[in-house]
């Protein structure tokens, strides 16, 4: 995601991706909003926020000041920015938090299988939220015109970035067929990257590894509650036989959502999903460990009512130009929306087609 922001390689994208839309307000709301989803599938959520506000906040500051449109673009970022990290393990950090725990536990989910899980999921949320901020934002001009990218840098080092680029996604996607684990897969293109010199020892310098740093240390968080036996300690404590599987779900999901919302999505996807993962494997309940796995994570990354609640929204919240109301309305019915979605609605597919 950096190497792509360097040589400009998203913003031109979006440039490319953004011409068929045109210049009608909500058929430009909606491209943007499938283009930021698209990209927060494969260089994270967090990059592609800022890229895309990038986009629009100059787009918003040329419209007139009484036009509540500008709202509806600035906060189509965040929304379809998040939306987007739920379509594949690299998305969003509570994606691969909850992958690593499975994987501890011998439960191997592809690229692939995460998302015919997480992708049709996706869409209905992506056409709910961009319908909801067309009808509470509505444009009071006909035409808004996006002036975005330029020619694709044609140097030896954007070359390289393209092309390492264009085969890491090829190599996530095929992972069904050639059996290369997506980790394996995504640190590829560090290696290329650096080898090259396209990506130098400043830039490595400049990446934020706090970030990267908290999903790390929230992996090896969990795995120290397995190994410590906290977990199954935890899991003990209560009699979760007695209570249904669907209800035992809907409190699952719905305690990820809510405490999601007010301390970060990775930090609940931390202290949640080994433990909801190990009472899944307990003989206590009759729940599937990785449909476990997949409600936490996803009801992690549902959680998008404040700017606290994902890294897209505190990057879209500290540009100014949106309030916390704002924000907390749409990411609240969008949030629960998607709840219902993966409580009540998917799993009984998931288990039709045999993805379960």
């Amino acid at each position: 995601a950096d190497a792509a922001a360097k040589y400009g390689l998203d913003r031109n994208l979006a440039g490319v991706m953004l011409r068929p839309f045109g210049t009608r307000p909500a058929a430009l709301l909606g491209g943007l909003m499938l283009i930021t989803a698209l990209l927060s599938m494969f260089v994270s959520n967090t990059a592609t926020t800022a890229a895309m506000m990038a986009v629009v906040l100059p787009v918003a500051a040329s419209l007139d000041t009484d036009d509540r449109f500008r709202v509806a673009l600035i906060l189509a970022v965040p929304v379809a920015a998040n939306i987007g990290g739920l379509g594949t393990p690299v998305g969003s950090p509570p994606n691969a938090i909850a992958l690593g725990r499975l994987d501890d536990q011998g439960l191997k989910v592809d690229f692939i299988q995460w998302m015919a899980f997480a992708v049709p999921i996706a869409i209905l949320l992506l056409a709910l939220a961009w319908w909801l901020l067309v009808r509470r934002y509505p444009p009071s001009t006909e035409s808004v015109s996006i002036r975005l990218g330029g020619a694709f840098d044609r140097s030896r080092s954007a070359v390289i970035l393209y092309l390492a680029f264009g085969l890491t996604v090829i190599g996530w996607m095929t992972e069904p067929i050639h059996g290369v684990r997506s980790s394996i897969i995504g640190f590829a293109p560090v290696v290329v990257l650096l080898a090259t010199k396209v990506f130098t020892v400043d830039d490595l310098r400049s990446l934020n590894w706090h970030i990267l740093w908290l999903v790390g240390g929230g992996i090896a968080l969990g795995n120290g509650v397995s190994s410590s036996g906290l977990d199954i300690w935890l899991v003990d404590r209560f009699d979760w036989g007695s209570m249904p599987t669907l209800l035992l779900m809907a409190a699952m999901a719905s305690l990820a959502l809510l405490l999601s919302t007010v301390i970060s999505n990775s930090a609940t996807a931390n202290l949640l999903a080994p433990v909801g993962i190990s009472l899944a494997l307990s003989d206590a309940v009759n729940l599937d460990p990785l449909l476990a796995g997949l409600l936490i994570a996803m009801a992690c990354s549902l959680a998008m009512a404040l700017p606290v609640s994902t890294p897209p929204n505190a990057v879209a919240y500290a540009s100014g130009a949106i309030k916390s109301k704002d924000m907390a309305i749409s990411g609240l019915i969008v949030g629960g929306v998607g709840l219902v979605l993966v409580v009540f609605v998917m799993p009984p597919i998931w288990r039709a087609v045999g993805l379960l």
